[in-house]
């Protein structure tokens, strides 16, 4: 790591002008949550693996931000030479800079790494003391990565109607109506997601989305696609011709932005199926004198943006997120079933897992307790870790029809592994499994109907008093929030605060969000919306068809972490009244892998059906006893003060 500062730092002084400062985002061109191998260059800088933080390389310093959900793993990851700053409890990153750095210091930046918004806000609090942002010609940390993974040549698929429940050309006459009522004449689209869904292709670019490393632009009468072409079969090709479609290189989107600008951007294909024209043969741009692009400020990188007229430019969140959120009546139906696929994986799973536990280690078990309680651990016995056991969730997700791939790294963790919220387990270093310590997973799948995402506590020994309370608090939370009823125009900041009540009376919380929305067989965090204590929750009401998670937890360092997670779709509530005539939403959970799967389970596994008592049902809630890992009375008195 030593070798690696030093080099950046060596750059950075020959640079013109001469840096103070480099930023290493976590970011790649467009503002990706997860990126690809040769994108992860934060990562090579500072060693933290966790997918959000920002790094800065200063002349003398190196300091690395994230948030609370890496807090205790960033703290074991990063080397001497690294500060960690922790977000929302230490200085922000631009207010550090402002008051560390000297006057009219050069801070580097890659502009195809940075998002409009943020380099803006930068700009603005580094004027305070006559700092600048420096846009360098090359990115500065690919210059030191002399092993960087070579750019993988991954085909670009295209997803079936059957699945997406939309043609492109409805996407893309939606799209331009939305353009014309904002008085634009064109979009640049820079979000990885959105492009696969408006174009409705899929690829394997970045590892557990079905995305393609791909920019679009659309016009009141073009649309291109800039991907490289290598990507691009016959085929393919053949279905974007027919859609409309105007494939180009993916470097060609920096010099057609530019065109785009100017207002010279042309497209080689025929729009299929929609008039742009008016009655005199001018387009509808040209009539109406439009002359804006449109450009989402949190997506966009500030390279392109920097490429067209500021004054010229309609900075609004893409129109894109909120119409991929809202899921189709074929969406919705595909998540439902990939649902119950998934979790019908998931109880072979835990059937499964709950054998071993009790062959190997003798712990007293759920399911075949009767014959195999109190058995003493068999030193022969396959050893169980945390990534051999994902691997065996892994594989029987693998077998179910539509499988593609698993939608993030499963998160499997024993114990204190479980209380570092996005865990990921290696097999030199992971954790065997323990009979006397809580087990946490939080896995899920990418299906051609679905995204999945859910996560399950489980404790095969016996608990104590203590870790009984927390479990309890959470599943109260998980509880509140899955029955909620609210008014239309309520947006996930306020809905947060009905999963943390219960953890909060005792004491507790947790700092991750509580919420995020699921794509279809696209990425398993997916906006505009979410349900959090964060700010920018309050951006976008939740809507009717989008879906979303409820996931409260609650983490003890060096102990144990407790989450439960369930996928919820957003509905019209049938309410008794109808206040201000506003209307009323509600959740559908739509997650098994829990008790409402035993009905389909009991088909494979007989056994089940002498200890179906022993469970406490909660619809979907869990697989635990209630004896064992709840505690009852209290959980009953909560439910009855809900009603349920």
């Amino acid at each position: 790591m030593s070798e690696i500062l030093a080099s950046l730092r060596s750059l950075m002084a020959s640079h013109s002008p001469p840096l103070d400062a480099l930023v290493v985002p976590s970011e790649d061109y467009h503002q990706s949550e997860y990126v690809s191998a040769r994108d992860k260059r934060r990562e090579f800088v500072s060693g933290f693996t966790g997918s959000a933080g920002l790094a800065l390389v200063t002349k003398k310093d190196a300091r690395l931000w994230t948030d609370g959900r890496y807090f205790l793993q960033a703290t074991q990851q990063l080397s001497v030479e690294w500060t960690l700053m922790r977000m929302g409890e230490d200085p922000g990153f631009d207010a550090w800079v402002a008051d560390n750095l000297p006057v009219e210091a050069a801070i580097g930046i890659d502009p195809w790494c940075v998002s409009v918004d943020t380099a803006q806000r930068w700009q603005l609090t580094f004027a305070k003391k006559q700092q600048k942002l420096v846009q360098t010609e090359t990115n500065l940390v690919d210059e030191v990565w002399k092993s960087r993974p070579p750019a993988e040549i991954n085909p670009v698929v295209v997803h079936p109607i059957e699945f997406t429940g939309c043609p492109v050309a409805q996407k893309l006459k939606d799209l331009r109506a939305k353009l014309k009522n904002e008085k634009t004449r064109g979009i640049v689209v820079t979000t990885l997601d959105e492009v696969a869904w408006l174009y409705n292709i899929r690829g394997t670019d970045v590892s557990y989305c079905p995305v393609v490393h791909a920019f679009a632009i659309i016009t009141s009468n073009s649309a291109f696609l800039y991907v490289d072409k290598k990507k691009v079969s016959a085929e393919t090709n053949c279905y974007m011709e027919e859609n409309g479609i105007d494939v180009r290189d993916y470097a060609d989107v920096s010099s057609d932005v530019v065109l785009l600008a100017s207002d010279q951007l042309d497209s080689t294909s025929e729009v299929k199926g929609i008039d742009t024209t008016t009655g005199n043969g001018t387009t509808e741009a040209e009539g109406n004198n439009i002359d804006r692009i449109w450009v989402d400020p949190g997506s966009c990188c500030y390279a392109l943006y920097s490429k067209l007229n500021s004054e010229k430019v309609h900075m609004q969140q893409s129109p894109l997120a909120l119409a991929k959120a809202l899921k189709n009546p074929v969406e919705l139906d595909g998540l439902k079933k990939a649902h119950v696929r998934d979790g019908a994986a998931v109880v072979q799973y835990l059937v499964w897992l709950d054998k071993q536990m009790q062959e190997s280690y003798g712990a007293s078990g759920y399911f075949l307790e009767g014959q195999s309680a109190n058995k003493k651990k068999d030193l022969g016995a396959i050893k169980l870790t945390e990534v051999t056991v994902s691997d065996k969730l892994e594989g029987f997700r693998a077998s179910k029809e539509h499988f593609r791939g698993l939608s993030f790294p499963t998160i499997s963790s024993v114990g204190p592994n479980a209380a570092i919220i996005h865990y990921s387990p290696h097999a030199e270093t992971c954790a065997e499994l323990n009979p006397d310590s809580i087990y946490l997973f939080d896995s899920g799948a990418q299906y051609l109907d679905g995204t999945t995402d859910i996560t399950r506590t489980v404790h095969f020994g016996n608990p104590s008093t203590h870790e009984k309370a927390c479990y309890t608090a959470v599943l109260k939370g998980h509880i509140a929030l899955g029955n909620a009823c609210f008014p239309n125009g309520t947006n996930g900041h306020a809905l947060d605060i009905l999963a943390r009540i219960p953890l909060w009376k005792d004491g507790l919380d947790y700092r991750h969000g509580t919420g995020h929305g699921i794509g279809s067989y696209l990425n398993v965090h997916e906006g505009p919306h979410l349900i959090s204590f964060r700010p920018h929750a309050r951006n976008v009401p939740l809507q009717a068809s989008m879906t979303v998670t409820d996931e409260p937890g609650y983490y003890e360092d060096g102990n144990f972490g407790i989450r439960l997670e369930n996928v919820l779709i957003v509905k019209e509530a049938d309410t008794k009244f109808n206040f201000g005539d506003k209307g009323y939403l509600s959740f559908e959970h739509i997650t098994w892998g829990c008790w409402a799967i035993f009905q389909v389970a009991f088909v494979f596994w007989p056994a089940l059906q002498r200890v179906k008592t022993k469970f406490f049902a909660l619809g979907t809630i869990s697989v635990v006893r209630a004896s064992e890992f709840i505690q009852e009375n209290s959980l009953r008195n909560y439910l009855s003060q809900l009603n349920l």
